[in-house]
């Protein structure tokens, strides 16, 4: 099977899922509608621009970081909402075509239905469509660079051709820029390393190669890693949270059934139709049906298999096994311990994240099945079994994931009132007080999208609670800001605290605010306030320069692994042409 014939099937694959995923997005890719997501964690903006809160030193703990800025420095060329689309199209493309590739590599004798079983699988998944409902469009990135750094891994086994000496430096580039695009997110950044140490450890490339790739998987955690050490901003969280965002158990299913279907969000309401009810049952008999299949096959074949093969079952096994003990209760505890003590451990709470590494196990025995069932009926007819089997039960994935996933367009008095602030005059408060809003123009609640909108700092409280339990309090600074609004909003008060304006959404403003501010934008939904002579609350000079420096060299490893790509397929493209 030679990638000529391979990577069409892959492409079309993914392509045609993805198309049927996104339907309701994808005309604002080019400028057709709606074009900006704002619904639960997914916010995109026409600008994003850089503040302490983009780069992580602001008054919430660094979990948007590099996104945001990666965000900030894209759409000042091209529009936010549009950047936006193009990664979400691009991850679930991505991610069929890389765990396509990991299947082919693998499953050889599965030919290129095989791989493109794998690929299909891997983007229609519970696993992909409760993402999507939450809007993790960013950690959708790093689910997708799984597979590729996974095939990246086995390339580097690999002689180079000859009279390419510096292709193996070629290679270790491209893998460094697969893992700033995991490292997208704190959390891709955690399951890119893990991925990548069971791949080490399985196929060995040598001390000095090893060493080189865990430092840029080092480089890739900067921004995340080092302001979460600078940064003022509470890196812990109540244990509380371990129960609120644990496994949660769909129906019939129980947690085994529950692990073993790739669903299983805390978010209940983050989940599609089909898995709310018995269904959701039906639905992981088939898939594990399929698995199943695939596991006699590759145990028959164990001793032709590739080391990688029981590595990544391996981490499939015990992934699976941590996520059943998480919901029991003296780990749970333990886990709380870790998530209110330890700085970060909060990464840990949300612990169906960690379901993506039992994907590149799932690919691979999907594409042995399809093996399997070649021995007996045409290879379309196992595609075809496997779609029947596996997406047919999850029909609700399409259009959008039956709708909820849709673009929307800001009223005109968000783009002016954004025009209004400028960046340097104080940052901006908001009231009422928390994040979390419902407006009109959106369907779901939402996070405020006043953070990435406007030019200045947003003071947001970073408050979350869960059924009325404090989950993440809110900052010092930021709390002091939310008291002296609900306290009347006075103007000197404010200012003392930094605070230069006062963005009052959908509400009345305090009674103080009103009677001595100086208004300056009055909408239908949002009036702007201006307080005078704010002081100055900006992070201190060193802490921006050390997280400027982190998010640039982050940057610097994604465009050397795009260069190295691109030069990776020259010539690829060169061999295949040369007479």
């Amino acid at each position: 099977m030679t990638p000529r014939r391979l990577l069409p099937a892959l492409y079309g694959t993914s392509v045609a899922a993805t198309a049927v995923i996104l339907a309701p997005v994808l005309p604002g890719l080019v400028g057709v509608g709606d074009r900006y997501l704002l619904y639960r964690d997914a916010v995109s903006t026409p600008r994003t621009h850089v503040t302490d809160t983009t780069l992580g030193i602001g008054d919430l703990p660094p979990r948007a970081v590099p996104q945001d800025w990666f965000l900030a420095m894209v759409s000042s060329v091209v529009d936010g909402g549009i950047v936006v689309l193009a990664v979400l199209a691009a991850a679930l493309i991505c991610a069929g075509v890389g765990y396509g590739r990991l299947a082919a590599r693998l499953v050889p004798d599965a030919g290129h239905t095989g791989a493109a079983a794998a690929a299909l699988v891997t983007v229609w998944n519970p696993y992909v469509a409760e993402r999507l409902l939450q809007g993790h469009w960013s950690l959708l990135a790093g689910y997708a660079a799984l597979g590729w750094i996974l095939v990246a891994v086995l390339d580097l086994r690999q002689r180079p051709p000859q009279g390419e000496p510096a292709a193996d430096t070629v290679r270790i580039l491209q893998l460094g820029g697969l893992l700033a695009v995991a490292g997208l997110t704190p959390t891709g950044s955690v399951l890119a390393g893990i991925v990548l140490a069971t791949a080490l450890l399985a196929r060995p490339i040598g001390r000095r190669p090893t060493a080189v790739v865990a430092a840029l998987w080092v480089l890739s955690t900067l921004p995340w890693l080092l302001t979460s050490l600078i940064t003022d901003a509470p890196t812990t969280s109540a244990a509380a949270g371990v129960d609120a965002f644990g496994l949660r158990s769909e129906p019939w299913l129980g947690p085994v059934g529950t692990v073993g279907s790739l669903g299983g969000i805390w978010n209940a309401d983050a989940v599609p139709a089909s898995r709310t009810i018995g269904w959701a049952a039906v639905a992981t008999i088939c898939l594990l049906l399929v698995v199943a299949a695939g596991v006699g096959h590759l145990w028959r074949r164990r001793a032709q298999l590739d080391p990688l093969v029981r590595a990544i079952a391996e981490l499939a096994s015990v992934t699976a096994i941590l996520l059943l003990l998480s919901t029991v209760g003296p780990v749970r505890t333990g886990l709380g311990f870790v998530v209110e003590h330890v700085g970060g451990g909060g990464l840990l709470r949300d612990t169906q994240k960690f379901s993506a590494l039992l994907v590149p196990a799932v690919a691979v025995c999907v594409a042995a099945a399809v093996a399997a069932a070649r021995r007996r009926v045409p290879s379309g007819f196992a595609l075809a079994a496997v779609a029947l089997l596996v997406v047919a039960p999850l029909p609700d994935l399409a259009w959008g994931v039956g709708g909820a996933v849709r673009a929307i367009d800001y009223p005109d008095e968000w783009r002016q009132v954004a025009e209004i602030v400028p960046p340097d005059r104080g940052s901006v408060a908001l009231w009422p007080p928390g994040t979390v809003r419902e407006y009109p123009f959106a369907r779901d609640p939402s996070l405020d999208p006043a953070a990435r909108m406007m030019r200045a700092p947003v003071v947001e409280s970073g408050e979350l609670r869960v059924d009325g339990e404090v989950i993440d309090p809110s900052g010092e600074h930021a709390a002091d800001v939310t008291r002296a609004l609900e306290s009347g909003g006075s103007p000197v008060a404010l200012a003392e605290l930094g605070v230069g304006w006062v963005l009052v959404e959908n509400d009345s403003p305090p009674a103080q605010l009103a009677e001595s501010g100086h208004p300056v934008f009055d909408g239908p939904s949002l009036r702007l306030y201006q307080v005078a002579g704010p002081a100055d609350r900006s992070a201190d000079v060193a802490d921006r320069v050390i997280a400027t420096g982190a998010h640039l060299a982050w940057a610097a490893l994604l465009v050397a692994g795009l260069i190295s790509a691109g030069v990776g397929v020259a010539r690829t493209t060169r061999r295949r042409t040369s007479p």
